[in-house]
This record gives structure tokens, sequence and C-alpha cells, in this order.
């Protein structure tokens, strides 16, 4: 009985001790309530919006300014049966499908929210119903802090409370900001697709409620039109899961094509300034961006834009018509300082039909051959030299994915032994990948990062395609990059801005140089030295083309891509790095061989060209790299393993003393090998190879390089006159020109010491024994040639000719006749004969 008592206690205290806990809840959370409540505005005043203050980016003079972030709001309050509920129930999928099922705030979003904020340890989701938003639109402050949350919630509840849940999504639909000044449904309507909000499609207002949540980045005039169409869909078939629309209805707005109203009022250097703006927003927050009336400088020159975008116009419309490429970017930036002096992301951002509000330039794109610089930068800091000898030569690299790798030159020709710098300069593609094999694929994509390459971050996807643009890269990307190169390895972070501030005169963010040192000077140097000599691309560009600026000096690098799906063309001086794409935004193919030389490089040029027509001439030239000499002659340009072996061109085999020197050719006989047999992969300039079959590559590249001489042997292009044979040398000694062949002359007339006079011819009688027929003889008198006898058709047989001695002689002198024989084979017979003069 005792014991029933106790636990009847104990429950009854337990009861007691929780009643209490309730209480002092429920007045902790009033009070919290109340504190709050207090400086919080009349719900009734929702009507009364305000206007936040506009941001406002200039260019780099402080002076034109590119865009009014806000300007004047559009908006049109429309009454509640002039929005469609189709767009009254994308809105509520989109952005809260609980709403008709909550007081204000939900529970669970919430919960979801504060997780995910307690595990990133910042505030960056607020699990915000629409009620919430609206709240947040018309009276309070963007910022996101704990005190304004609960502030938020308090109204939700007074406005809850005192309107109808159609009413509240009616307040928010004639509210919330959809981007581009549009505020409200009617004003988005009227700027996206130039309609009344009442005559909006279910696929057009699916669209227009996925821009609440990032107006920015889900724009139909931004970057990111297929983040947009997948946030779209999404709605749609959230839609018809959840019954508002059938399946039919579903399949007709999916398929629908949308006809954008045209945005071209009120903005300069679009591309550029909606990077800039999305840019901003990751720093500041959209909320702040849109309020808090900033004032942006940027770092775009308003003078190279006009004319970059000029130059895209004019040559994207001969594009157009000769190599059906609709679409170009340009970027320039300054690589002392990484400011971006210039962006187009495409031909005409206003044309939202072909996607030319995509800024091309921040896309990842394949960069084609304008890649190989970073492999060939690796290779040089590891110790090969630009004189390393390479061949290009079909070759097996072996299994690479699912089949074997067998790439081509872009010419569909293999032009054997090549230097490193050749091969760069003139973009062959098997070289190249054989480059990037001995620099290794992973620290090539670690020293391309170093250089500002923010792409290509999976490292188990690429293979040795990689050198030939087999990943993917923005333009923006590595023309900073290809900076790097100009400024002797120094990387200057790419950059839009130069400072940022506040209404009331706050910088709040300026401009100071972060400059890097990444790349060895020297190894820099060298990559200069190859990209700006035009002799060395020549044999494949030509001597004229576009990539020459001279007389001033630059360095550039093309690149295209399979199928002719991309044009590149990325170069820099010392003052300027510009990179320019060329291609189709659906990804589709250019026709007639569009390369980068054809379709890029003029867009190039003629920029470059303007730049410093406009700028005036600043430009130094490019340090030049130290000479290198190893003690490998391979490093150095010579192909080891070769014979040099005198060769008589008459008989084609090895020349002996009796061969006339006129007919002594050297040539080099060489025993290929390839590079790896030579060298350690790692460490080129240490001991050879111990074992060079310990090399994955080794027996594949030999293979290339065994069956490529083989080519050459049976190839009636390799003549006798070849100064570099890929055979053995010849056994056979020269059998044309020996001791038995040599002609014999004998001179029958005058005798020796014989007295001749100048007045009266003298009688000469020779005779020949002879191999070869003779081709002529030749008779001196001392120095002076007397007569020359051609032909002379005898056989071992005499010859008999009356000559007359100069005059002026010396009598006291013993003078000489000497008479010269020369065989078809320029064998030669010599007699000479002492004479007196009188």
């Amino acid at each position: 009985m005792r014991a029933k008592k106790s636990k009847f206690h104990i429950v009854a205290f337990l009861l007691k001790l929780g009643l209490l806990f309730f209480i002092f809840g429920v007045i902790a959370v009033g009070g919290v309530f109340a504190y709050y409540a207090k400086d919080l505005p009349n719900p009734s005043s929702i009507q009364e919006i305000k206007m936040p203050e506009s941001t406002k980016i200039y260019d780099r003079s402080g002076k034109t300014l590119l865009y009014d972030i806000h300007g004047e709001q559009k908006r049109t309050v429309v009454p509640s049966d002039e929005i469609p509920q189709f767009m009254r129930t994308a809105t509520v999928v989109a952005e809260d499908s609980n709403f008709y099922h909550h007081f204000g705030i939900d529970l669970r979003g919430i919960a979801r929210a504060v997780l995910t904020n307690l595990k990133r340890k910042t505030v960056l989701q607020g699990g915000s119903t629409i009620t919430q938003q609206l709240i947040k639109n018309i009276y309070l402050s963007p910022e996101r802090t704990l005190q304004r949350k609960v502030k938020e919630i308090i109204l939700a509840f007074e406005i809850e409370l005192k309107y109808s849940k159609d009413d509240i999504l009616h307040m928010y639909l004639n509210a919330v900001p959809y981007g581009s000044n549009a505020y409200g449904v009617e004003a988005a309507s009227q700027t996206f697709f130039q309609k009344r909000a009442k005559d909006l499609t279910i696929a057009e207002s699916a669209l227009l409620a996925s821009l609440p949540k990032a107006p920015t980045v889900y724009s139909p005039f931004g970057n990111h039109p297929e983040q947009l169409k997948k946030r779209q869909e999404y709605i749609l078939e959230r839609m018809r899961r959840l019954g508002y629309i059938t399946d039919t209805q579903y399949e007709t707005a999916a398929h629908e094509t949308l006809n954008y109203a045209r945005q071209d009022q009120g903005i300069k250097a679009p591309h550029f300034v909606m990077y800039v703006r999305e840019y901003l927003e990751q720093i500041y927050g959209a909320d702040r961006l849109e309020n808090l009336g900033l004032t942006v400088r940027t770092t775009l020159d308003w003078e190279l834009q006009q004319e970059a975008e000029k130059i895209i116009t004019e040559w994207s419309g001969k594009n157009e018509k000769q190599f059906l490429a609709k679409n170009a970017a340009l970027v320039a930036l300054d690589p002392s300082s990484g400011q971006i002096l210039a962006m187009v992301g495409s031909r005409d951002y206003f044309d939202i039909q072909n996607d030319g509000n995509v800024n091309v330039s921040m896309r990842p794109r394949q960069p084609g051959s304008s890649f190989k610089p970073f492999a060939y930068a690796e290779a040089f800091q590891k110790g090969y030299t630009p004189d390393t000898m390479i061949f290009d030569v079909q070759t097996n690299f072996g299994v690479q994915g699912a089949e074997e790798y067998i790439p081509q030159n872009y010419d569909e020709k293999f032009r054997g032994p090549l230097t490193f710098k050749e091969a760069l300069a003139q973009s062959r593609n098997v070289p190249s990948i054989k480059v990037l094999y001995l620099a290794g694929i992973n620290d090539t994509l670690t020293l391309a990062h170093s250089m500002g390459i923010t792409t290509l971050n999976e490292p188990s996807r690429y293979g040795l395609s990689l050198v030939l643009g087999g990943g993917e890269v923005t333009l923006l990307d590595e023309t900073s990059a290809y900076g790097v190169f100009s400024q002797d390895g120094m990387y200057n972070p790419k950059t839009p801005l130069l400072s940022v501030t506040s209404k009331s005169g706050d910088v709040l963010f300026e401009f100071t140089p972060k400059p890097q040192q990444v790349l060895e000077p020297e190894v820099a140097r060298l990559i200069n030295s190859i990209l700006s000599n035009n002799n060395l691309r020549a044999p494949v560009f030509g001597e004229k083309n576009y990539l020459d600026l001279s007389p001033l000096e630059s360095a550039v690098k093309t690149g295209t891509t399979q199928e002719f799906r991309d044009a590149w063309t990325v170069g820099y001086t010392k003052d300027i790095a510009v990179g320019v794409w060329v291609g189709n935004n659906d990804n589709s193919k250019m026709r007639g061989r569009a390369d980068g030389s054809k379709v890029a490089a003029p867009i190039w040029n003629n920029f470059m060209k303007k730049v410093y027509e406009l700028k005036g001439p600043q430009s130094t030239k490019f340090a030049p790299p130290q000479p290198i000499q190893t003690a490998k002659p391979i490093l150095n340009g010579a192909l080891e393993g070769s014979l040099i072996i005198p060769i008589d061109t008459i008989s084609h085999k090895r020349a002996t003393p009796y061969t006339p020197k006129e007919l002594v050719l050297e040539k080099v006989f060489y025993q290929p090998h390839s590079l790896l047999f030579f060298v350690q992969k790692d460490n080129p300039q240490g001991d050879p190879p111990a074992n060079p079959a310990s090399d994955p590559q080794f027996a594949l590249w030999e293979e290339g390089v065994t069956a490529w001489i083989q080519d050459i042997k049976n190839s009636p292009e390799q003549t006798s006159t070849s100064s570099l044979l890929f055979a053995s040398p010849p056994d056979d000694f020269d059998d044309v020109h020996t001791e038995e062949s040599l002609p014999q002359i004998s001179l029958l007339s005058p005798a020796e010491h014989e007295t001749v006079r100048s007045d009266v011819p003298f009688h000469v009688l020779l005779k020949v024994q002879n191999t070869f027929p003779v081709q002529k003889v030749e008779i001196f008198f001392d120095d002076i040639i007397l007569k020359t006898i051609s032909p002379l058709n005898i056989q071992n047989q005499e010859y008999s000719t009356f000559l007359k001695v100069p005059q002026g002689g010396d009598a006291e002198k013993i003078h000489i006749l000497t008479l010269r024989l020369f065989d078809t084979v320029l064998n030669k017979g010599e007699v000479s004969r002492e004479l007196f003069f009188q």
C-alpha cells in the first residue's frame, strides 16, 4: 500500500514539474515573440511596398554605366482573376508545396534548413514558405540572421491570421522579384514574353515559377539556360504528379517552344555584366546586391569591348556563310594583373532563340590542340628540351578506355623525326600525345590548375587524348592561363572587379594584385620562343597566316576539336592575352574543315591589331630563353644511334681514297629507336634506362618507328641524294673509282726540257689508256690554260695537236706543261713536262 502511494507521489511530482517547464517555455517563447514584435510593422500595411536602392555597374574608368541592376522596378499589380490558375499552382509547386496546409511556417522545412546550416556552420537556408518570402520581399532587410528569422516568423503568423491563403498567394505573385527588374507576375510576363499574365500558357507559367528561387541563375537571359529548362521540367512533372495538369497537358507544355521577348535596352557588355552580377551575388548575396545601392567599378575597357563586339559580329557573319559557324566568343585580359578587359560571350546576347545569352567564354568546351602548351611546359620542367627528338609516326598507344588508341594528325600525314619545338609549333598530334605521356597526365593537370584552369577535376576520366582537348576548359580560364607564359610564369588570378563601394561611400572591395610564381621563368620563355616563331609553324600554316602579327612579337596557338565542332585561337603579347572560340551553341558541326586557323585566328588577329592601334605601341619583346646543352645528343636535336658514312654518288657505295672528293657525300644512316630507348621517362637527363622495355609504352613506340622506317625503305621517294637514310649502310666499296680504273696519260711530245718558241707552234702528242670514255683534256702552260679538248672520243690510243705558248715568257725559267684528263665518272689522270722557253 505504501509502495503504491509512493509511486503516485512520484508521478504527481513529475506532472507538476512538466507543467512548470511547459508554462516556463510558453512564457519564454511569448517573451521572445513580444520582444521582437514590438518593433515590427503592422501587417495591415502590406500594400506599402518599399523600393530597393539601385546597384550600378561601371567600366574601369568609372564613367561608362554598363548596367543599373534595378533602375526603376517594373511592377504592375493585377487582380486575382487575371492570374491564371496554372501560374498559381506552378508557384505553389515550385516554392511551397505545403502552402495550403501550414500556418505560415513549414516546420519540416525549418528543421531541414537548421540541420544544413549547422552542418555548414553558416546561415545558407531558411526553409521559407510563400508567406515568409512575401514578408522578406516587403518588410525585412536581406540579412541572414536569427533575429531577422524570428521577426519573419512572427509576421508570418500575423499575416496568416489576417489574410486568406488565396489573398497571400495573390499578394506574393504581385510582389516577388522574377529578375530583369520585373517585380510581380504581370511585369515578368511582359518582360520575358511580351504578353499579359492572364494569357500565359502552362509552359510559360512553369518557367516564370522557376525564377524566384534564383532570378540571376535561372534568368532566360542569363548564362544557364539548361538549368532553367531542368527546373521548368521539374515543376511541370510535379504539377502532373499532383494532379494539377493532365498527361496530355504535360506533354504539350514539355515540348512547347518558348518565344522570349528581346531585351536590348539599358545594358552594355551584357555577357560581362551578367558574369559580374553573378560573381557579386556569390560574394554579397542576391538580396543585398539588389537593395544596398552599390557602386561597382569593373575592369572592363569599354573602348576595347566595343571593338571586340564589332569584330565578333563581322566575322561571325562571314563564318556562318562559309563554314556554317554561327557563333563566336572573345575574352581579353591584362596578364600582368589578371584584369578582364573585354568579354563577348556570344555573337548576339539578345538573340535568345539561338542561345545568344549563353556566355560561351564561361562554358566548358573541348579546347582541341590549344591545350598542348601545358603538356610541353610540364615536360620542359622535367628536363626535356625544345630540341628533343620525337617520332611523328603512326602509333598504337594501347587500350585507352574500351578500345585501342591510334590517333591521327590533322593533315593525316606523318613527318618522322621532329624536335619538340617543331611538334608544338606545327601542332602535331602524335608527338604531343607522347609528350603528355612523358610529362605525366596528373602532373600536367596540376600545372594547368596552378595556372588558372578551374575545370578538369576528374583525373581518372582523362587519358592521353587530354593533350588534344579530351577534357573541357573555359575560354576565360585558358586565356588567363596563357597569360602566365607571357609573364615569365607569374600567375595573376583573373578578376572582373576594381572596386565595390556602398551608398555611404564605404569601400567594400578594392582590387589588389596577388601574383603567384607557378611556372619556372625559363620554362615560360621556352614556350614563348616556340609559339612566337612563325618559321617553326610555317611548314603547316604557311609563311603568311593569321597567327603572325609581325613586327609585333606575339605567341599564339590554335585548337580544333573532332568533327570541327569547336575552333580556338589563344595568344598573347607582354601586354594582353586574348582568346577566341568559334562554333555553334548547339554543338553542331561546322563545315569546310573549319579549323582554328581559318575561323578563329582572323578574329584574334583583327582584335590584336586593333588593340595596338587604339592603345599605341607598348609591347616589349619576350625575354629569350637561355641555350640548353645536355649530355645526351637526342635532347640536343641529334638522332642517336646514327652512322655517318661517305658515299660515292655514282656507284652509291662506300667511298674509297680513289673516289673524287666532289663525288663524296656524307650520309647519315640512322639505326632507329624511340625516345624511350635513350631516356628515363621521369628523369630524361639522368642515366640511360637499364631496361627500356620495362616502360609500358616502349614496345608500342618502337613498333611505330619500325613500321615507319620500313615504309620509308620501300618508298620510291627515298633517293640516293637524301642526307638522312633510315636504312643499313652499304657493305660494298666504290668499284667505279679504283686504282685499276684510273686513266693513264702519256706525253710523247714535246720531250723533257725541250725548248719551245713563242712564234712557232709546238707539237703535242699524247697517248691515253682508259676504262671509261674521256670527258675532256685540259692543257696548261704553267698556270695558264692553253686548250681544253672536249669531248675527246678516243679509247686507248694517241692524240695529236699543235699549240702556241703565250708571249712574255721568262727565258731563264723552267716552265711546266701539264695535261689533265677526266673521264666520264670523274676519274683523273695527269702528266707534266719541264720546258724551256725562247
